[in-house]
């Protein structure tokens, strides 16, 4: 293991490291993400009608956005790898935008947080929700994507000064995630 003043002179020229988080106690972290993907009214609409050719596109995003946060470590390098406890992802239509709204909830016990993992769950929701759409249109974009909340851990709670998007009042009962 490298000494102080060696690991202090190679970070100072660029050099990374990951944090040690070992001497913090295990709590309940929560976090909670949200994003969008504006689709256009056309593929906006296949969505909403479940006639997108590759499938039921809400589901299979829900899916990928479950399985994105539980791989955040191994695609952000110097992220802890997290034992999730709990993953939920949610959709809203927005009429008027032709977009759909995504929120992640991610929950662990644990010595770090789970913000990455919320934000890799819309992250990776979002470019499923883009891979399954685009034979329709490509001028799709995902956008907002950022951190609403967490919960626990050394640096306590925190909560975004900006507005969470608004539920679908129109939502279709039964459908998967969509409220």
């Amino acid at each position: 293991m490298a000494d102080s003043s060696t690991l202090a002179r190679s970070e100072s020229k660029g050099g990374v490291r990951m944090v040690d988080v070992s001497s913090q106690p295990d709590s309940v972290r929560t976090a909670v993400a949200a994003g969008r993907v504006v689709l256009g009214p056309d593929a906006f609409e296949a969505v909403r009608e479940r006639t997108v050719r590759k499938g039921d596109v809400l589901t299979t995003a829900q899916i990928a956005g479950i399985q994105g946060s539980k791989q955040t470590s191994s695609l952000i390098p110097l992220c802890h790898d997290v034992q999730i406890d709990g993953v939920e992802i949610e959709f809203a239509f927005d009429e008027e935008e032709h977009a759909i709204n995504i929120r992640a909830f991610t929950k662990s016990v644990g010595l770090t947080g789970v913000e990455m993992e919320a934000l890799t769950a819309v992250s990776i929701a979002g470019l499923t929700i883009y891979d399954m759409c685009k034979s329709i249109t490509r001028d799709i974009y995902i956008d907002d994507v950022r951190l609403l909340a967490k919960t626990g851990g050394q640096s306590g709670n925190w909560k975004s000064d900006r507005p969470e998007p608004t539920p679908d009042p129109q939502a279709e009962p039964g459908a998967p995630a969509v409220n």
